[in-house]
């Protein structure tokens, strides 16, 4: 069996997109309808074989000219497979054909690293589920590498979600028993103000009522027919049901404001899912007064910031949580140093906690079908977590980085609402352990990552001796974790 750490990960991902970039393209009637897709398959000998989409026959898969043409009468149990797009799932091809995953599961294939989801919602993350429920190791590629993919793609992608309402149904397993019919519903459950909000941002000229925009829930999955009947689906039911919760009790967002003077007030968000970030947003504009700055501009570029964040966190938790989980609910709590956003359910697999921390997690959708629709209404970003915006406008407005951890079952995300917030709950924390220049440090720290000692240093003007004497007290707190050795140690952010 080929040994993980015997192989270089980062370079097989960058020589399979120079196998992606030399694929064939089948003629379609129009440009960018196929996908660009390379993929490399390292050996248990550790010698390494690649194929491009259309190398040897016009519109084959990558994975099936590697496998079924090059490697037919090879074994390759414990091989490592670099593929820039997520093998197709079963019952994406026409029957009797086997689907790409379906092949690399049966070739015993140890490991695989994708580089993108497949962007057909019909049949996202199902190829990686297979292989999952299969036995196979399943990795993602580098977020900077998955971009790259993705630009190279843009018109296969782009095509991709335009003929989804059109499509054929595919069939195939499921990611979620949400995707089935909700029982004891029929279409005068769904809310029709949220209907017709999805119809404007998504650009549908067929009324909400006619049997043409019905198809297309139907094609998209948001209803689902039992027996004779037409009837939303669990996912269909969560985004645009009036009361989601009659049926669906994990659904909805609890809000709770705990205010200064010991006062809290409550707010659960339980109509259509559609609507329940910007009602939470306007829940918050109204109740929170603005943070305490010299400058009204800069006020309003804090109190920008925090919403954008907010609303970030907030459809993150809807879309990505683990529905399965049915005791408990995606929760939004206010105190007066941070706004703290609630998922139940942990990273998806193979995304992990440390990923998110660092703002380096790979782009996965737990719930496609959300997304999607999230994604149309213009409240999420196409793909991912939104991680660089996150980053990006928690920098731009000065703001201490948002922080997650998990508190089982929750994904938490904490944001903080002022650049003096995190002092705050590291001095509350650990009252008494900090001096005032540690403090002064740990509000630098908290607007990155990570940090080296000599970055460190020179933020405070300090000598590399107290640098290090703070930082290693930081690290005896909790507050930080030490990463690498010598010259190339860093510390990584990880409370409070």
């Amino acid at each position: 069996m080929t040994e993980t750490a015997a192989i270089d990960p980062r370079k097989l991902m960058v020589q399979a997109i120079e196998v992606m970039r030399r694929s064939v393209r089948e003629p379609r009637a129009k440009e960018g309808a196929a996908p660009l897709v390379g993929a490399v398959l390292v050996k248990p000998d550790g010698t390494v074989d690649t194929a491009g989409r259309g190398e040897l026959r016009e519109g084959d898969h990558a994975e099936f000219t590697l496998l079924e043409r090059k490697n037919r009468a090879a074994r390759l149990d414990g091989s490592v497979l670099f593929t820039t797009l997520e093998p197709c799932a079963p019952g994406a091809r026409a029957h009797p054909r086997p689907s790409c995953a379906e092949r690399i599961a049966a070739a015993r294939i140890a490991e695989i690293w994708v580089g993108i989801e497949d962007p057909d919602p019909t049949v996202d993350r199902k190829g990686i589920k297979y292989l999952q429920d299969h036995g196979v190791t399943v990795h993602l590629f580098d977020r900077d590498l998955q971009e790259i993919i993705r630009e190279a793609n843009q018109g296969f992608i782009a095509r991709a979600l335009e003929r989804k309402p059109a499509a054929v149904e595919k069939k195939g397993g499921m990611l979620s028993s949400l995707e089935g019919p909700a029982p004891r519903t029929d279409r005068s459950d769904f809310s029709r103000a949220a209907l017709e909000a999805y119809r404007a941002a998504a650009q549908i000229a067929d009324p909400v009522d006619s049997a043409a925009f019905r198809r297309r829930l139907l094609q998209q999955g948001l209803l689902r027919e039992e027996r004779d009947k037409v009837v939303p689906s669990g996912f269909g039911l969560l985004l645009f049901g009036e009361a989601p919760r009659q049926v669906l009790p994990q659904a909805g967002l609890l809000g709770t404001i705990h205010f200064p003077d010991g006062t809290e007030e409550l707010r659960d968000f339980d109509g259509p899912q559609v609507f329940a970030p910007e009602q939470a947003l306007a829940w918050l504009r109204d109740k929170l007064p603005n943070p305490v700055d010299r400058s009204e501009a800069r006020r309003r570029e804090i109190n920008d910031a925090l919403f954008e964040l907010a609303r970030e966190g907030i459809v993150n938790a809807l879309v990505h949580r683990d529905y399965g989980i049915e005791g408990a609910k995606c929760q939004l709590t206010v105190t007066p140093d941070t706004l703290v956003v609630k998922s139940p359910g942990g990273p998806i697999k193979p995304i992990t906690l440390e990923q998110l921390q660092s703002f380096s997690a790979p782009m996965l959708s737990r719930n496609p079908l959300l997304h999607y629709v999230f994604a149309k209404l213009e409240l999420a970003e196409e793909r991912g977590l939104g991680l660089k915006s996150m980053r990006a406008r928690a920098t731009e407005a000065r703001l201490p980085l948002p922080k997650y951890s998990w508190d089982d079952p929750y994904l938490v995300l904490t944001l903080y609402r002022s650049a003096e917030a995190a002092t705050h709950l590291v001095a509350n924390a650990a009252v008494g352990a900090l001096s005032n220049l540690e403090l002064v440090g740990w509000a630098f720290l908290s607007t990155r990552t990570d940090a080296s000692q000599g970055e460190y240093a020179r933020h405070l003007g300090v000598n590399a001796r107290t640098a290090q004497r703070h930082l290693t007290h930081f690290v005896e707190l909790g507050l930080l974790r030490r990463t690498g050795q010598a010259r190339a140690t860093r510390y990584q952010v990880i409370g409070p």
